[in-house]
């Protein structure tokens, strides 16, 4: 064992007061395990496309301090502290309370598990300096993390996601390792929930029944439908939602997944995109002769749907989803008003099929970089430039309703598709004929998105160090398609952009490629939150057949010749 890793391992000894991490530390440096301390201990888990996630295991991870130093209104303003419903989120929510606390800070403090929406939203109504949620959002039962909000009611983005990561190697000793303060000291504020619950409730009855809209009031008297909170949170803000719209009773529970257990017993993983994920929804919706279900993942901001057609459940992908939920906000949007200064964003691995619509209809289209991070500041920019920014989506199920949050919500977004839904059906439609009809007016989108498996950040690193070489200044073609357009956030190349340089921000940290072909679109980056290697795929035909072929030649050829996985030791989903 290298000195290096043995003086780390025992300063983690000296700082940690927790019995089960130090055991496991402690367990490691007799048995000499010098590669286990170098991942547990070597490297600090990173901001992500989604905060911060990871195994929950021993290892050095100071948002207070940070604060201290650039927002001086901090202690009086306060930060908002809330949590899932996660092996150890309660204890984690509460050494951060006991840490602002222990630092003079207020804390807006959540006494009960929430879903991740009510925390950003309870930065903005309570005038907090910073919001944060413990959550691992859809990751594995062994997982958790957190999320850090802004002031603005959004995830945070450079600088001040590096801000926070160089505070924590300033502060390495916790300030803290008594919970106690939770229970009596006067800088916590309990009930918190309390406060700010009801302007969600609102917000929500505004986003899916607005005073003023093109379209009838839909009628929301036969709609039927089940829904999963995937034993997270989601079941208790659905229910409560759902009654300002007098259709609680219209909802069907799958009662095996309804409360709340953080070992996720009846999923193999917690997500709602997983194959099989579904399965108990469809077997409870078949059961209640219900042919439309939604769900939510665990801390209930990512959503899900499918409808029974012809005998056969269709699950939307979220891209699919997306461009639903878009047309009907679209739709519905006041004739008094101009569409030219309606706004909505997608994220650069999300389907073009909203910047078909918008090339259609006449409204502002962004595209931005992935995550929710960058499309709810993104949309409060352009707010300020006057736009009305009423939607923004991206592909992993996240869609945003501005009016309620400017981050991804389940609820919310499931309140406006139930709406949708309600609203087709008066027309003889569902969502799928919907779907259908859309494609007829802009075109047939396809996707074929998955992801390889990667044994490390390094050997993604050399993947795409090895795809960057074959050619200059890029590969120029892909199989026997010509590549129109390279665009590399890594290194800062566009060959389309002024001075071959690209509009959204480059991260060299990241790995992040985008080629456009002839008919098809493609992104190739590495996950921020976990080892694999990203792949979204989309091409349009004159029917759903071509546009499938035409992804999934693509994927074969990204995978012969760009990847070649046995090589690299990669392993495809």
């Amino acid at each position: 064992m290298s000195k290096d890793i043995k003086e780390l391992a025992e300063e983690w000894l000296r700082l940690d007061e927790d019995k089960e991490t130090t055991d496991e530390i402690y367990k490691l440096l007799v048995q000499g395990d010098s590669d286990e301390l170098e991942k547990r201990l070597r490297n600090r888990i990173a901001f992500g496309t989604a905060g911060l996630r990871g195994p929950m295991k021993a290892g050095f991870a100071c948002l207070a301090s940070y604060l201290l130093e650039n927002e001086q209104a901090v202690k009086h303003r306060g930060v908002v502290i809330g949590r899932d419903a996660r092996h150890n989120s309660e204890k984690f929510a509460k050494l951060t309370a006991a840490a602002f606390v222990a630092k003079g800070i207020k804390v807006w403090w959540y006494e009960l598990p929430t879903h991740t929406p009510m925390v950003p939203f309870g930065v903005q109504e309570l005038n907090a300096i910073a919001g944060i949620m413990i959550t691992a959002s859809h990751n594995p039962a062994q997982d958790n993390g957190y999320k850090v909000y802004w002031s603005n009611g959004c995830q945070i983005i450079p600088p001040h996601d590096a801000g926070i990561a160089d505070a924590i190697s300033k502060n390495l000793k916790p300030v803290t390792w008594d919970t106690s303060v939770v229970d009596n000291d006067s800088l916590l504020v309990e009930g918190a929930l309390d406060l700010v619950r009801e302007g969600y409730y609102k917000a929500f009855k505004a986003a899916t029944q607005p005073e003023e809209s093109a379209l009838p009031a839909p009628n929301l008297d036969k709609l039927k439908f089940v829904y999963t909170p995937m034993h997270g949170v989601g079941l208790r803000p659905m229910r409560q939602s759902l009654e300002r719209l007098g259709i609680e009773s219209n909802m069907t529970v799958v009662e095996a997944q309804a409360e709340p257990d953080p070992d996720f017993p009846t999923v193999m993983f917690p997500n709602p995109e997983e194959k099989g994920a579904l399965d108990l929804a469809m077997q409870t919706a078949d059961g209640a002769g219900v042919s439309l279900i939604v769900a939510s993942d665990p801390d209930a901001d990512r959503l899900a749907a499918a409808e029974k057609v012809n005998g056969t459940w269709h699950v939307f992908t979220g891209n699919q989803l997306g461009i639903l939920i878009a047309s009907y906000l679209l739709e519905r949007y006041p004739k008094s008003k101009s569409k030219h200064k309606v706004g909505m964003l997608a994220s650069t691995v999300s389907s073009r099929m909203l910047h078909a619509l918008a090339e259609k209809e006449g409204f502002h289209f962004t595209e931005t970089l992935t995550g929710f991070k960058w499309l709810g500041n993104v949309a409060l920019e352009l707010e300020k430039e006057g736009y009305d920014v009423i939607y923004a989506f991206e592909e992993a199920l996240g869609y945003m309703i501005p009016c309620v949050v400017h981050d991804k919500d389940s609820i919310a977004a499931a309140g406006v598709f139930l709406t949708a839904a309600a609203h087709w059906s008066s027309q003889g439609l569902t969502p799928y004929s919907k779907l259908d009809k859309l494609y007829k007016h802009l075109g047939y989108f396809e996707d074929a998105n998955t992801y390889l498996i990667s044994p490390s950040p390094a050997t993604t690193t050399k993947v795409f160090e090895s795809i960057r070489g074959l050619g200059h200044p890029y590969p120029h073609k892909l199989g026997t398609r010509k590549i129109h357009r390279w665009r590399d956030l890594t290194t800062g190349y566009d060959s389309k952009g002024r001075d071959h340089k690209p509009d959204l921000p480059v991260d060299m940290s990241s790995q992040m490629i985008t080629c456009e072909l002839e008919g098809c679109r493609f992104t190739m980056r590495g996950s921020g939150t976990e080892p694999k290697i990203k792949l979204y795929i989309e091409c349009t035909g004159k029917s759903t057949e071509a546009a499938k072929a035409g992804a999934k030649a693509i994927l074969e050829d990204l995978l012969k010749e760009w990847f070649r996985p046995e090589e690299h030791g990669l392993r495809l989903a």
